[in-house]
């Protein structure tokens, strides 16, 4: 059996996608899926080997220089790959209209079927013009998990129930992994403090009371804009035993998070990271559903506040210790 899923961005949107390879492979052990995503993202997806081929979608590159004939050239090709292969199903969980278009590009076998989402959940993107690329939409509570999501859509599709905790089939820590200059010998705790939008930020003066909490742990300080780097050094500035990362790249941010001895980090998708990779993580809500994204398939995943309740640091000082002890 051929399946293609449809995930191409964000960074969290996508890591919640991944458990769906392994429910896919533990009720069809020799089924073979591909995956379209942004190709900011495939250094992630391709950390599952349980995926057979990548199709790199590039339309925030592409929309930039649609005028040029390389870029022309570059979309004439990502059809061409996209259409290679003839899929028994195609699954999109992500239900927009960019998504719906690749479902209905892609090539279905006879009697094969495009699955996606019949309705969106509370606060998402949802564009309802994804269903007129469907020959099948499964319906789901608006307030179901966003890892749950994709699971249910693609077990109603193909006939199995979700009945297991999320495996999102990323490698464990390996002493063989390599190591940059960057990161310590010594266990560390690396702080997720930085997201796109305001009120999702923990106050600084709480991300410093931690620090010297867990002082004289390193702390690594990553940063994705140059506002962020400035309140990462505002932090830093702060703590002796903290330190301002370079710029990294997807796959270095990835490594951050996988060999942390302790992650705290608001909702974010690096914070995801570091919980899908069943690390020890404390995830800070403040102004989103803790509902949609918590950490829930793993004992060392501490979720603490909600929307427009932020927890305080004496709880997240207490969290972290407990998930270092």
């Amino acid at each position: 059996m051929n399946i293609l899923l449809v995930r191409v961005s964000s960074l969290g949107d996508v890591l919640h996608n991944l458990p769906i390879v392994a429910d896919i492979r533990r009720h069809f052990p020799d089924a073979k899926i591909d995956w379209v995503v942004e190709e900011g993202y495939v250094s992630l997806v391709r950390l599952n080997p349980q995926v057979r081929n990548i199709i790199p979608f590039a339309l925030r590159r592409w929309r930039k220089k649609l005028g040029d004939a390389s870029v022309r050239a570059e979309i004439k090709q990502f059809f061409r790959t996209l259409r290679a292969q003839e899929y028994d199903y195609v699954f999109d969980t992500q239900g927009l209209l960019k998504t719906g278009v690749i479902m209905g590009a892609a090539r279905v076998a006879r009697g094969g079927q495009k699955v996606g989402l019949a309705n969106g959940s509370e606060g998402s993107g949802y564009e309802g013009i994804s269903r007129l690329f469907h020959s099948k939409s499964i319906p789901l509570d608006p307030r179901t998990h966003a890892v749950a999501r994709g699971r249910l859509v693609v077990a109603a599709a193909l006939g199995y129930g979700v009945d297991t905790p999320a495996d999102f089939g990323l490698p464990d820590v390996s002493p063989h992994d390599p190591k940059p200059g960057w990161m310590p010998a010594e266990p560390y705790a690396v702080y997720f403090h930085g997201t796109a939008r305001d009120a999702k930020k923990w106050a600084p003066a709480n991300w410093i009371a931690l620090g010297h909490a867990l002082s004289p742990m390193p702390i690594l300080l990553p940063w994705g804009s140059p506002k962020e780097k400035a309140e990462a050094e505002t932090l830093a500035a702060s703590l002796p035993n903290a330190r301002v990362l370079p710029q990294l790249s997807m796959a270095d941010a990835v490594l951050l998070a996988r060999h942390a001895a302790l992650a705290v980090g608001v909702d974010t998708g690096l914070t995801h990271i570091a919980a899908a990779f069943s690390r020890p993580v404390v995830e800070i809500y403040c102004d989103s559903p803790r509902w949609k994204t918590e950490g829930n398939w793993s004992p060392r995943i501490v979720n603490l506040g909600d929307k427009g309740a932020p927890p305080s640091a004496p709880e997240v000082i207490e969290a972290a210790k407990s998930l270092l002890r």
